[in-house]
C-alpha cells in the first residue's frame, strides 16, 4: 500500500469517528485507562527504586545492620513469634565489642520512632526521630549546615538536644534564628544545637520523613522503643576490609557474647544493602505486576469496544464498502481501510494515555517526593500495544469487510 492510500485510509478513519462521537470516545477511554496506569505506575516506581539505589550508594554498599529480626514486614511488638520472643535485644555492650574489631570502622547503636516536633505553638507532622551518635551522616549521608552535632558528653549522658533536619525546622521556626531555642519531641523538651540537610536522593517513606536526631542514649530513656522493628547497629568495615570479612567477624563476637553452641542458629540478623533493596524489589514487583494485571483488563475492555464499534461501523457502512468494491478496491484495500481505522482509534487512546500516565505520575512523584524518570522503553512499547490492540481486535471485522459481495453491499439499506 502506498503512503497516500495510508493517508487516505486515516482520513477515512478520522471521518468515521467524527460521526460516531460517542462510541468512540468510550472506546477510546478503555485503551487510556490501560495505558495510563501501566506508564504511571511505572514512572512511580522506577522513581523509587532510583531513590533506593542512590540511599545505598550515599550509605556506601560495604554498609550493613545487624538486628534482632530482620522482616520484610514489621512486627507486632506485643504479639511477637516464640523465635523472635526468645532473642535477645541488642546493647550497648554488644557494640562495644564489635567496635573494637580490626575488621571494623564505625558501628553505633540506634533506634527509631514516629513523632511530632512542636515549637511555639507549630506542630509538624509526624516524622522519624533517629536515636544516634555523630557518625549520623556516615551511615544516611548529607551534611550539618548550621550549629554542631553531639559532643562526646553529651552521647554518653544521652543530653536533651536535637539535630533538626533542614525542612523541619524552616516548618516550626520560619526564618527565624533557631539555633539555642527549645521544640518538644513526644513531651519532652530539648534544645536546637544543629541543623542537618538530607541528601537529595535520600529515600523516605510518606509521613516518615527524618525530621530530628538525639542522642540515642536520651532516646532510650525518653521515649518507649520498638526493639524488635527499631533498633539496629550500623556497621561500616574498616578501608581495605571486605563486607563478608567484616560479616564474619562481627558474627563471631556476637555469638560469643551469646554464649551460643556452634551449629545452633544465630539470634540476631546481619542484613546487607543488597539484601533491602533485593526485599522492596520483591515488594514492588508485585506491586507493579498487580498493576499491570488491572491495566491489561483495561486494555482488554478497551479491545473489545474497539471490536464492536468497527463490526457497528462495518455494518452501518456495507454500502460504502460496496461502492468501493464497484470502483476496483480489492480485498486487501477494504482490509486495510478497517485496520488503519481500528489501529487510529486505539493509537489515540494510547497517545492520549501516555500523556495522562506522564502527567499522574509527576503528580504522583511531587507527592511522594521522588524523582520519576520518564519510562522511554516503555512509552515506546505502549505506542505499540495500543496500536497492536487495534490491529488485534479489528482484524474480524475488517476480515468481515473485506469478505463482503459487492453486489450483496449496493443492494444493502
Amino acid at each position: 500500500m502506498t503512503l497516500d492510500a495510508v493517508g487516505e485510509n486515516v482520513r477515512i478513519a478520522f471521518d468515521a469517528l467524527r460521526v460516531s462521537k460517542l462510541r468512540s470516545s468510550l472506546t477510546i477511554l478503555g485503551v487510556v485507562i490501560g495505558v495510563a496506569t501501566v506508564m504511571a505506575m511505572a514512572a512511580i516506581v522506577q522513581g523509587v527504586r532510583d531513590q533506593i539505589v542512590n540511599t545505598i550508594e550515599v550509605a556506601g554498599p560495604t554498609t550493613f545492620y545487624v538486628l534482632k529480626k530482620f522482616s520484610q514486614t514489621p512486627l507486632n511488638p506485643d504479639d511477637l513469634p516464640k523465635d523472635v520472643r526468645i532473642r535477645p535485644d541488642l546493647t550497648e555492650a554488644e557494640v562495644e565489642r564489635i567496635r573494637l574489631l580490626p575488621e571494623i570502622g564505625y558501628v553505633s547503636l540506634w533506634a527509631q520512632t514516629l513523632a511530632r516536633i512542636e515549637a511555639d505553638g507549630v506542630r509538624s507532622q509526624g516524622v522519624a526521630v533517629f536515636g544516634a551518635d555523630d557518625g549520623f551522616t556516615q551511615i544516611q549521608g548529607g551534611e550539618l549546615v548550621t550549629g554542631r552535632w553531639f559532643t562526646r558528653a553529651e552521647i554518653l549522658g544521652g543530653a536533651p538536644v536535637v539535630v533538626l533536619q533542614t525542612e523541619t525546622a524552616r516548618s516550626l521556626f520560619g526564618n527565624e534564628q533557631m539555633m539555642g531555642r527549645t521544640v518538644r519531641i513526644g513531651g519532652r523538651v530539648l534544645q536546637v544545637i544543629g541543623l542537618w540537610e538530607e541528601p537529595g536522593n535520600i529515600f523516605a517513606p510518606p509521613g516518615q520523613a527524618v525530621g530530628a536526631i538525639v542522642p540515642y542514649r536520651f532516646m532510650d530513656r525518653a521515649y518507649t522503643i520498638d526493639r524488635t522493628n527499631a533498633l539496629f547497629m550500623p556497621i561500616k568495615p574498616r578501608a581495605g576490609v571486605k563486607v563478608a570479612e567484616a560479616q564474619s567477624a562481627v558474627e563471631m563476637v556476637l555469638r560469643e557474647a551469646r554464649h551460643l553452641r556452634p551449629g545452633s542458629g544465630n539470634t540476631f540478623d546481619l542484613v546487607t544493602q543488597d539484601q533491602i533493596l533485593d526485599t522492596f524489589n520483591s515488594i514492588t514487583d508485585v506491586f507493579f505486576l498487580v498493576m499491570i494485571v488491572l491495566s491489561g483488563v483495561a486494555l482488554l475492555v478497551g479491545g473489545i469496544g474497539v471490536m464492536a464499534i468497527m463490526t457497528v461501523s462495518v455494518t452501518s457502512r456495507t454500502r460504502e464498502i460496496g461502492v468501493r468494491k464497484a470502483l476496483g478496491a480489492t480485498k486487501r484495500d477494504i482490509l486495510l481501510q478497517f485496520l488503519v481505522e481500528a489501529s487510529t482509534l486505539t493509537g489515540i487512546g494510547g497517545a492520549i494515555g501516555i500523556l495522562v500516565g506522564l502527567l499522574l505520575g509527576r503528580v504522583a512523584s511531587v507527592a511522594l517526593d521522588v524523582d520519576a524518570p520518564v519510562p522511554i522503553t516503555l512509552t515506546v512499547i505502549a505506542v505499540v500495544v495500543s496500536v497492536g490492540i487495534g490491529i488485534l481486535f479489528g482484524m474480524i471485522p475488517a476480515q468481515r469487510a473485506a469478505r463482503l459481495d459487492p453486489i450483496e453491499a449496493l443492494r444493502y439499506e
